[in-house]
């Protein structure tokens, strides 16, 4: 029997720096490795994939985020997305769930005929029906796996009930069957045990456990290219400073960083007029009106130089307005501290890539680091997920000392990061991932032969 699969990944999104478009990168990457020919349909790319050919990547318009239809079902949809939420009453919202209906119809119709024109063994849906980021793909990959039979893996990052956003609207029997479904011969990945123990209580699938990797075969390091970066920027070469590698969203909670940055400039006058706070990224895909005025106000109060810098990174190098683009893991390349206080994740990549970047971290103990990350004998500055009365982070004094030790003995400093790339790289290599990929196919191989047999017979019918 042939091993090797053509693989396509489905996603509203790919080619940025979110975390599911670096993950789909990877995964792309080991699949192809693994002797796998790989395609792409996404709803928008922000950059072209380096690892495909542009004919191997498909632009469907009607599944991305920001499509003028999914901005409609989300505002019907989901009340906490807008201000003043229309008012949904029993017809209204039967006509929106037809709506939706005839649309993912169309777009599985789409889907399908793409997987047939490019004969596609197996399908890999990137959270697609985990998130109803894009509601249209969603119900078209519904479709396309339960009513074409298409054989699917479901990837999925996050889901909707952790987001207060989504967990409060108007379509839960919807959501409930599509993100995600759970039909004989689908298969479905998670990026944590937490995420796997969560999806097997709520519709009882086993998922495997496939948690973000990194490449620390080929870490970034400082070059002849990211060597520029402080000096482009208006940055000494003295200065320290603190990256927030992150989108910026409520859930990063970097209004914590900005309170921990200028407590430790007060704690350390010394070194105060040093410091700088950078956030690498954009305003991601969680909108909070007035959340970056927040932290630009709270920054402003106590002191803290804070350099919101998301125009000059992307995710390839490259030239934008006569000015160099640098990637995130360059930003990491000249990083003193990474500073990661979310009070929720799905798993941690930004967290990763620090530690291959062999850049200390001050990390909260959020739950899936406490299961999945703090384990494995990396080491970082931990802070407690404890909150006050006015739901700030507790940051304690210690906390403060030990980023302060960290940057001013170098020699103690590049230990820790050296163990935390040795531990890290173990745990979450690539060897990890290719590792559980190929179990992840082999497992499944039976029904992408069955699924490959079905689409065969489609073909021959259109051909007739």
């Amino acid at each position: 029997m042939n091993d090797h699969f053509r693989v396509c990944f489905v996603s509203g999104k790919l080619g940025d720096v979110d975390g599911v478009s670096l993950e789909v990168d990877k995964w792309i990457s080991v699949l192809q490795q693994q002797g796998h020919e790989v395609f792409t349909i996404a709803g928008k790319y922000t950059s072209p994939l380096e690892a495909l050919s542009e004919e191997r990547q498909l632009l469907v318009e009607k599944i991305r985020f920001d499509s003028e239809e999914q901005g409609r079902y989300e505002t019907l949809a989901f009340p906490h997305l807008t201000r003043r939420p229309p008012h949904l009453n029993s017809s209204a919202l039967n006509e929106m769930l037809d709506g939706l209906e005839s649309e993912g119809k169309d777009v599985a119709t789409v889907l399908h005929e793409h997987v047939v024109d490019w004969d596609i063994d197996v399908i890999i849906a990137e959270n697609t029906n985990a998130m109803p980021m894009t509601l249209i793909g969603g119900m078209g990959m519904y479709r396309l796996a339960t009513e074409k039979r298409m054989a699917t893996i479901f990837h999925h990052h996050d889901f909707w009930w952790e987001r207060s956003r989504f967990s409060h609207n108007h379509i839960e029997s919807l959501l409930n069957r599509i993100m995600p479904p759970v039909d004989l011969g689908l298969e479905h990945a998670v990026i944590s045990s937490y995420a796997a123990h969560i999806l097997s209580s709520l519709k009882r699938v086993q998922p495997h456990i496939i948690p973000n990797c990194e490449d620390f075969d080929h870490p970034v390091n400082l070059d002849s290219y990211n060597g520029q970066f402080r000096s482009d920027l208006g940055f000494a070469q003295d200065d320290i400073l603190f990256v927030q590698p992150t989108r910026i969203v409520p859930r990063k909670r970097i209004e914590d960083s900005v309170e921990l940055v200028g407590r430790f400039m007060k704690r350390y006058p010394d070194l105060a007029n040093r410091v700088h706070y950078i956030v690498s990224l954009y305003q991601g895909d969680e909108p909070d009106a007035d959340y970056i005025g927040e932290i630009r106000r709270r920054a402003e109060e106590i002191g803290v130089r804070l350099h919101l810098i998301s125009d000059r990174v992307a995710s390839v190098r490259g030239d934008r307005d006569g000015k160099r683009l640098y990637t995130n893991r360059d930003v990491l390349a000249n990083a003193d501290f990474v500073t990661y206080l979310p009070i929720w994740e799905g798993f941690g990549n930004a967290l990763l890539e620090a530690v291959a970047a062999k850049v200390p971290v001050v990390t909260t103990t959020y739950l899936v680091y406490k299961t999945d990350i703090m384990n494995t004998g990396i080491r970082n500055v931990e802070i407690r997920d404890a909150y006050d009365d006015d739901g700030r982070l507790v940051i304690p004094e210690r906390a403060l000392d030990e980023i302060h030790h960290l940057i001013s003995h170098r020699e103690q400093r590049q230990e820790l990061v050296n163990n935390n790339f040795d531990a890290a790289g173990r745990r979450f290599g690539y060897a990890t991932l290719s590792e559980k990929l190929r179990y992840v196919i082999e497992e499944y191989s039976d029904e992408i032969r069955a699924s490959r047999k079905r689409m065969a017979k489609t073909r021959a019918r259109y051909s007739v």
